[in-house]
């Protein structure tokens, strides 16, 4: 019997495109983040391998929801994970929403629309940003802001990695009516570079994910933990100069990512800002009150 821990790529927390965990948050969390991080990693190797048949990797699934909800032992991540979310006395929906995320990449190949994108979205990625919030024992009321950052950092991932799902597994996030709009077709995404209508293609793609920044931006000054408030503003930045670099480069031909030097001094303004912001804000609020 197939076991989840044999298709580990062997990526890590710090292999990410954004931080996970990272040491602006306090220690007391980052267990249950990192057994939730570790858990979803192995979710997605099982979903990308590309030697898996879509049955194999919807039973691995299973199986590993399996461990997560019941008694079961099979996979390490998913004991791991049961365990934290009941010493915290969380709920598995989150994980389990992410499994299906999942499911549907082993299943689905291509999206309609942004519609259907964000549908996706709303399983692959906003659980994400929720269970941190709920670690955190944050108010539901932040999902909303949450949900439009982790979404944006679901479509910067296909924009960027489009060429090597095209290639690699004949998956294709990037919606069917924007690449028709543009003159494009699927097949542009295997070529050396991209074609003037997938590249407007692209961007539009990326313009409408910045709004989606947009939307998230008041997430900060939303969260009570100041610490996690510091950890989204620095996630933030660094997906809002990702989105502009997606706006002017082709992530077919040139470097989409930021290297570890943009990373470091990309957050630490970042940090510095949202210290800054924080700190009017909670001035603002205090004056404000009666």
């Amino acid at each position: 019997m197939m076991d989840a821990s044999e298709f580990r790529t062997g990526k890590g927390h710090r292999d990410e495109n954004f931080p996970v965990a990272s040491w602006l948050i306090q220690p007391r969390h980052r267990a249950p983040i990192l057994a939730f991080y570790n858990f979803v990693r192995s979710a997605d190797d099982i979903a990308d391998h590309p030697s898996l048949s879509p049955q194999q990797k919807v039973d691995l699934l299973d199986r590993m929801e399996h461990d997560l909800v019941g008694t079961g032992a099979g996979d390490a991540a998913a004991v791991a994970l049961r365990e934290a979310l009941a010493e915290r006395g969380l709920s598995p929906q989150h994980a389990q929403d992410l499994l299906e995320a999942f499911r549907l990449d082993a299943t689905k190949l291509r999206y309609r629309d942004w519609d259907d994108l964000m549908g996706y979205c709303a399983y692959s990625a906003m659980p994400v940003g929720r269970f941190v919030l709920d670690v955190h024992g944050e108010s539901r009321g932040t999902w909303a802001a949450s949900d439009a950052i982790c979404a944006a950092l679901q479509v910067i991932n296909h924009i960027q990695d489009c060429a090597a799902d095209y290639r690699n597994l004949d998956r294709v996030y990037i919606p069917l009516d924007a690449l028709a709009a543009c003159g494009a077709d699927v097949t542009a995404l295997g070529e050396a570079k991209a074609s003037p209508g997938l590249r407007r293609c692209l961007a539009g793609l990326a313009q409408r994910t910045d709004l989606l920044l947009l939307q998230g931006d008041a997430l900060p000054d939303l969260v009570q933990d100041w610490r996690l408030a510091l950890e989204i503003s620095v996630i933030h930045t660094l997906a809002q100069r990702l989105t502009r670099i997606l706006m002017q480069r082709d992530p077919l031909s040139e470097p989409v990512h930021l290297g570890k030097s943009a990373v470091a001094g990309i957050s630490l303004l970042a940090v510095v800002k949202a210290m800054t912001r924080r700190a009017g804000f909670n001035r603002a609020t205090s004056a404000a009150r009666p």
